[in-house]
């Protein structure tokens, strides 16, 4: 799987080693291009998994504001929901593709 945008590969790694959530595809942190990520303040809640923090992404020059969202400390209960430990995972909206 990757995720692509301004045609830059954000991140890419086997569909094996990713998590579905709720129709989104995350990502493990050991395949995401870091160079392409800066730190948000942005934050927003789900009432199952927690608080989500966020990334913006820049790409030749171009910010996309918060394209990207990870749980550093997922809410309890929804790991065992999910079935795999996703902290840290990151996921992509905002004109980010996620495409095999």
């Amino acid at each position: 799987m990757k995720a692509i945008w301004n045609n830059e590969i954000l991140a890419e790694g086997p569909t094996e080693d990713l998590i579905r959530i709720e129709g989104n595809w995350y990502f493990p942190p050991k395949y995401i291009n870091w160079e392409f990520f800066k730190e948000s303040p942005h934050h927003t809640t789900c009432v199952w998994k927690g608080e989500a923090s966020y990334y913006d992404v820049e790409v030749i020059g171009v910010l996309n504001e918060f394209g990207a969202w990870y749980y550093p400390e997922p809410k309890e209960g929804s790991v065992e929901r999910v079935k795999k430990d996703f902290a840290n995972y990151v996921a992509f909206w905002n004109g980010i593709t996620v495409t095999e």
